[in-house]
């Protein structure tokens, strides 16, 4: 199996980090100030300002440097709660008695059928703009539900290996077993989920800013910078260009780390499934979040 290359990824991923938490220190002008509105209005790239103003006479690199903090930010507090919940309710329907978690397997399906963005846009278009600790919990509380049915089928297929049997012989508690055995087995599966969570949860808030349901001006995202520019295209290029390459890294980034990451993992249990079996055909299944 040919495995991705993981460095240019990660690399990528560290300096966009880098870059938000850096923002007051590298940024060179205040991201919300107006500079001059006389002089400074709308001027493309230059030398003192390598991403142009925009209409405001704001420095456009200064506001995609804090926007880097408001849409990394968000994409990491969603996708941690996502990953929260959906592990939590996959664990739980995994191991409940037959009854319950038929009723936990029938309400996921029942909200897995109900197309996420369309809840989102839903509740953002009655209830007004969105604060952003309210967009974390709305969008983390629609997103859980195939890391739930992807931890569910994990622990399902862990249930029937030896040494989860072994465990449960001894006497383990149901509540250790899974903690200290067999989510760590699960593990690698969420990481791989999770690298790719975040590139989509990045889109989706700076859809939502662009639409004018996300984050909300003057707080700089790269959405609503994006927005500023969306009618001047033509005359004003620099303001939907360099904040759509900028959402555009991570966007790419993510997604190459978990490739790799899925490629490594997957070579991996194919090796021991070979060892084990004396056969290629114990090919341990690619996760479920995979599969159409």
């Amino acid at each position: 199996m040919t495995r991705r290359p993981l460095s240019w990824g990660v690399w990528l991923l560290l300096g966009l980090t880098a870059a938000a938490v850096f923002a007051p220190l590298v940024a060179p002008y205040d991201p919300n100030a107006s500079l001059d509105l006389i002089r400074l209005k709308s001027q493309p790239p230059s030398w003192a300002h390598p991403f142009g103003t925009d209409p405001y006479s704001r420095d456009v690199l200064s506001r995609v440097l804090y926007g880097t903090r408001v849409s990394v930010s968000f994409a990491l507090l969603t996708v941690g709660l996502v990953i929260g919940i959906g592990t939590t309710y996959g664990a739980v329907m995994a191991f409940a008695p037959p009854l319950v978690s038929a009723v936990l397997q029938r309400t996921l399906d029942l909200l897995l059928a109900v197309p996420r963005l369309l809840i989102v846009l839903a509740v953002a278009g009655v209830a007004g703009p969105l604060s952003l600790s309210v967009l974390v919990l709305l969008t983390a509380g629609t997103g859980w539900y195939a890391c739930a049915r992807l931890v569910n089928d994990e622990l399902v297929a862990l249930g029937s290996r030896e040494f989860t049997l072994a465990a449960r012989a001894i006497g383990v508690p149901t509540g250790r077993l899974v903690v200290r055995h067999l989510l760590p087995h699960v593990a690698p599966t969420l990481m791989t989920l999770a690298a790719i969570a975040v590139a989509g949860t990045i889109g989706l808030e700076a859809g939502l800013s662009f639409l004018g349901l996300g984050i909300q001006p003057p707080t700089a995202s790269w959405g609503n910078i994006i927005r500023d520019g969306a009618g001047l295209v033509q005359t004003q290029w620099w303001l939907t260009l360099f904040p759509s390459l900028a959402m555009l890294v991570p966007v790419l980034a993510c997604n190459a780390v978990g490739d790799a990451l899925r490629d490594r993992f997957a070579s991996t249990h194919f090796g021991v499934a070979v060892a084990s079996t004396g056969s290629s055909s114990a090919l341990m299944r690619p996760p479920s979040v995979f599969r159409p």
